[in-house]
């Protein structure tokens, strides 16, 4: 395969693998309270991502520097705030605000790219982006009742959003991490530092709600659950999503957010047996197209840069 569509491949695997967590976190909830099961989610991650890159040795395993701490506990904080407002906002959400409030994320991440690193906000990307925001809306139109999005939790809507930003900024502030040093000790270091944050917390909320650890049944759904969140949509995905990072900018790798709902909406229909019609294809459809429009553009870059510097060498 081409380098120029490497990248690809990273955001979009960790894209398919949040597909199922709103619906694996939304049942889990009965089961363990939201903060308390974040932080299962994120220490598990951790302690992946922790023995992984103690395996893989090398490059990748350089520890950072002193210098480089503060900003990977602003990652952890980051990290700590999107899954809190997560979670809390997805327990008092229905499912159809949780999918379409998912659309923000990437908006808010090529808002951030283009204010924080000044990263352009190309037509091409813009076109494409605006398409894969559409394709999600028409997926999702299939899907639920969008005229009843506005009989929910308002307070849980304004958590969605918060979590949705808060995303978009781990995204957009761990790209200097991911490009000194490599996007598995970003996500390894981030989730370290975010573990001991949802601790407090998850101590916090237990106390609140009167329960202590034994309260919580972890049978095997609920241990099933947990391991699908800490290392499927944690260790797995994060990693795979700060791996596009690596190559491109954090606007370009944002698109592939909006591969989500259709994964999901997919996992739905193979697992659930809900119905997928027309409105589903078209707007599958549209988003690939948005995804592709954004691709595009990135392997264009890639190619023009080619050319000029092999231009530049024959000059000399």
């Amino acid at each position: 395969m081409r380098r120029e569509y490497a990248f690809a491949l990273g955001p979009l695997a960790a894209a398919s693998l949040w597909g199922g967590m709103f619906v694996v976190s939304k049942w889990s909830f009965a089961l363990v309270p939201p903060i308390t099961l974040g932080f299962f989610r994120v220490g598990l991650g951790a302690g992946a991502l922790w023995l992984w890159l103690r395996l893989v040795g090398g490059a990748g395993a350089t520890r950072p520097s002193r210098d480089d701490w503060p900003a990977l506990l602003g990652l952890g904080g980051w990290v700590t705030v999107t899954i809190v407002t997560q979670f809390l906002g997805t327990e008092l959400t229905n499912a159809s605000q949780g999918s379409l409030l998912t659309v923000l994320t990437p908006i808010f991440v090529v808002l951030l790219g283009a204010s924080v690193r000044g990263e352009r906000v190309t037509r091409a990307k813009a076109a494409g982006i605006t398409l894969a925001a559409i394709g999600t809306a028409v997926v999702l139109a299939g899907q639920y009742d969008l005229g009843a999005i506005a009989a929910g939790n308002a307070a849980g809507v304004f958590l969605l959003v918060v979590a949705s930003f808060a995303w978009a900024g781990y995204t957009v502030w761990g790209v200097s991490v991911v490009r000194r040093y490599s996007a598995l000790t970003a996500a390894t270091y981030s989730s370290l530092a975010a573990t001991p944050m949802l601790g407090v917390l998850a101590v916090a909320e237990l106390q609140y709600l009167g329960r202590g650890v034994a309260s919580i049944p972890l049978g095997p759904p609920s241990l099933l659950a947990i391991a699908y969140l800490g290392f499927g949509s944690t260790a797995a995905a994060w990693y795979l999503w700060y791996k596009g990072l690596e190559f491109v900018s954090a606007g370009t790798v944002a698109v592939f957010y909006f591969i989500q709902p259709v994964v999901g909406t997919a996992l739905a229909a193979a697992l659930l047996g809900e119905q997928v019609g027309a409105w589903f294809v078209a707007g599958s459809l549209t988003i690939g197209v948005g995804v592709w429009v954004v691709g595009h553009e990135r392997a264009d870059e890639t190619n023009q840069k080619r050319h000029h510097r092999r231009d530049e060498g024959e000059l000399r």
